[in-house]
């Protein structure tokens, strides 16, 4: 099927502003033009892409589907273009990485700072989702690559490099002092509020395989959105949770939570930079991508 290129631009700015009179505006069109080029896309691919609406137009299930992938490969056509005409040795560019709660404070936070003194040229544009969906927008191409926390599910084509391995603890509020006295039993867990991250999320999985693996049947009693909010909803005493060591060392320097020693150890997790193997990279991307991967 030959379909003249031009015909997706203005495809997808229709459908980015659900306004044929904005969308020609954008265009430095006429209302008229972009309505008969539309409708020879539409004729062109055998279906129906708008709903005329009275404040604009809407999108089909078609039109969706399409917009879905013609809003990826324009954002990309950009990017390539303005770093092709800011071109300078991959020190101007930008570039679009997914990355999970915990990657970004454990490592990624620190790793940008000393790259944008270097590259401070560089834009960074950083998408943060669960690690379920972090891996959906890089297989779909949205993201030049992403920093996760294991575990995730990748297909073959996914490239993974292991760039910080860390230690997870139970805390709790200061009023769980008591617990530190000795070794809490697994299954005694139950007896207290769990806090944890919701079930969308790749830690819920792993923390319920551990309870599996040990024959405990374990929920939380608070489900959080994003890790932030873990920490202080712990030193309000709203319940006992795992968190990095690493985050928690500063609240238990300052004795405003405890760590709760258990009988058996929590299997250690990792952080990974993942890409597309069959997808190269900007120069931009590459350059951020080799920064972060060698430290």
């Amino acid at each position: 099927m030959d379909i003249n290129f031009e015909y997706y631009k203005i495809f997808y700015y229709v459908a980015k502003y659900g306004n044929i009179t904005k969308a020609a505006a954008a265009l430095g069109s006429s209302q008229p033009n972009v309505t008969r080029i539309m409708k020879l896309l539409e004729s062109q691919l055998n279906c129906r892409l708008f709903v005329r609406e009275t404040r604009g137009i809407s999108l089909t299930e078609e039109g969706e589907l399409l917009y879905s992938h013609v809003e990826i490969a324009y954002r990309h056509l950009l990017n390539a273009q303005e770093e092709i005409y800011r071109q300078d040795s991959g020190r101007r560019g930008t570039v679009e990485i997914g990355a999970t709660e915990t990657a970004l404070h454990l490592f990624l936070l620190n790793a940008l700072r000393g790259f944008k003194l270097e590259y401070p040229a560089i834009r960074i544009k950083i998408h943060n989702h669960t690690t379920p969906e972090t891996v959906g927008n890089l297989i779909s191409g949205k993201l030049d690559f992403a920093v996760v926390t294991t575990p995730f599910e990748a297909g073959k084509n996914v490239s993974c490099v292991k760039v910080l391995d860390f230690e997870e603890i139970l805390v709790g509020g200061m009023q769980y002092e008591k617990l530190c006295s000795g070794a809490l039993e697994l299954g005694e867990m139950k007896n207290y509020p769990w806090v944890g991250l919701g079930r969308e999320s790749a830690t819920y999985r792993w923390y319920k395989d551990f309870f599996i693996a040990h024959r405990i049947d374990m929920e939380p009693d608070m489900e959080v959105a994003t890790f932030d909010l873990i920490l202080p909803l712990i030193e309000n005493d709203f319940g006992i949770g795992f968190v990095p060591k690493k985050l928690a060392r500063p609240l238990l320097e300052e004795k405003r939570i405890v760590q709760i020693p258990i009988n058996c150890p929590i299997p250690g997790r990792s952080i990974q930079i993942i890409s597309d193997k069959g997808r190269g990279k900007s120069l931009a991307a590459d350059t951020l991508y080799k920064y972060l991967a060698s430290i």
